[in-house]
């Protein structure tokens, strides 16, 4: 290979360099250099290597280059309903607002509307992979699938199955829910390194045993992972016991049939589960999506996250919308870090708050992992970054892990000046 194709694999990036390792405290490197080569960070270095000398190098001066957000769980097409009907508790909600909302995307020139303005909204927001719900509907579940694919953004699509306990407008045949299902796979395997397919059953309670079992089938035949809702409400726990008596604990239900780490597969919400729903999630190495703004919205609780950090069990962010009024995952850090405190007082201070090095590795490199190598600047991870300027503050005296704080706060889309995923630069999609 010459000596000018192996430069063109290389690119060099200069700025104000912040990451987290391990959730402990932030990697700061002032004025340091990110060497990607082959869309993967080789090096991060303080002085550029000798080596480097004669590659350009692109300076962001002051700027602050961070990973890239990753949410671990929404539901793109309760986008339109976002801020509507939060003063209820969740089973309410779906019915009144969420199972009508979904219904619409029967229709595909609709579904085009909003996940294009959903694709965008993630853009705007450097949410940069993400873990997505679509709806019942296999055609606009493959259009969401298409439009990520075309906007440069990674996620996994899942479509989603539902066969009792829901409106009869919504309520899929048990056999052609798995036969959509089945055809959503066949087609979309492989068909994107970036965008992929997830199985998608709803929530035990609104899924037969024979869509359970058949899920967990094709999750092992077609090697996708999983993504699903875990003890969210005190409700749903309660109907899951009622449907499910023969069952340990809700958690056992989809492991019974292979949903539940047999293959990658991330939980929401998980606010009450018990000692023995939570050592079998670190056993199968299930993530946990905490959804805080959705949790406090339906008047869902809070998730003990400490509890499950302290037990080894992995977990990421989730803007949960609609059930969380705000797509950007700055502000679910903000608001994790701050309901953890009420978390604390409320266990006699025993459930340490969540510090600000720990949000962000949360909503960057915990949820990150469930893609494999993505959310950190280690070597060897995909270069998935933000750059932020944040020059519109006041306090030109701060430090870095200051001015980050206040980023997570304070700050908004505004401030996201550029965006990369997988060693790209990804400018606003055109739909």
């Amino acid at each position: 290979m010459s000596q000018k194709l192996i430069k063109d694999n290389i690119k060099i990036y200069k700025g104000h360099i912040m990451f987290t390792e391990s959730p402990e405290k932030f990697n700061i490197l002032e004025n340091g250099f990110i060497i990607v080569e082959d869309n993967k960070v080789k090096k991060v270095a303080s002085e550029l290597p000798e080596e480097y000398k004669d590659i350009p190098v692109k300076d962001f001066g002051n700027k602050i280059i961070i990973p890239g957000f990753v949410d671990l769980h929404l539901h793109a097409p309760q986008f339109p309903n976002a801020g509507l009907g939060l003063d209820k508790e969740l089973l309410p909600w779906l019915e009144e607002y969420t199972f009508p909302e979904e219904a619409k995307y029967k229709d595909t020139d609709y579904a085009r509307k909003v996940y294009s303005r959903v694709v965008e909204e993630l853009w705007k927001n450097g949410t940069t992979r993400s873990v997505i719900f679509a709806s019942v509907h296999k055609e606009s579940t493959a259009l969401l699938f298409d439009l990520l694919v075309k906007a440069g953004l990674g996620a996994y699509v899942g479509k989603v199955n539902m066969d009792r306990n829901c409106p009869d407008f919504i309520r899929e045949d048990t056999q052609e829910s798995l036969k959509a299902t089945r055809e959503y796979l066949e087609a979309h395997v492989g068909k994107s390194e970036l965008v992929k397919p997830i199985i998608t059953p709803r929530f035990v309670p609104t899924c037969t045993v024979e869509v359970l079992e058949e899920l967990g089938k094709m999750a092992k035949e077609f090697n996708v992972p999983i993504q699903s809702h875990l003890s969210e409400n005190t409700g749903e726990v309660e109907w899951v016991k009622e449907l499910h008596p023969e069952h340990k604990n809700y958690a056992s239900v989809y492991d019974c049939y292979s949903l539940f780490g047999q293959k990658p597969t991330v939980m929401a919400h998980c606010i009450y589960n018990t000692e023995d729903e939570v050592g079998l999630m670190k056993d199968n190495e299930v993530y946990v999506a905490h959804c805080p703004h959705s949790n406090l919205n339906l008047s869902s609780g809070i998730m003990p996250v400490r509890y499950f950090l302290d037990k080894g069990v992995n977990v990421g962010l989730g803007s949960d919308i609609s059930g969380g009024h705000k797509i950007g995952i700055p502000s679910v850090m903000a608001v994790a870090a701050q309901v953890s405190k009420i978390k604390w007082l409320e266990t006699n201070k025993e459930l340490a708050p969540l510090s600000t090095p720990e949000v962000f590795y949360l909503g960057t490199k915990g949820g990150g992992k469930f893609f494999g190598k993505v959310g950190s600047f280690e070597e060897g991870y995909e270069f998935d970054a933000l750059v932020i300027d944040d020059s519109n503050f006041f306090g030109d005296d701060l430090t870095l892990e200051e001015r980050i704080q206040r980023f997570i706060y304070l700050g908004d889309d505004r401030n996201i000046v550029e965006r990369y995923v997988a060693g790209n630069k990804v400018e606003k999609p055109s739909f």
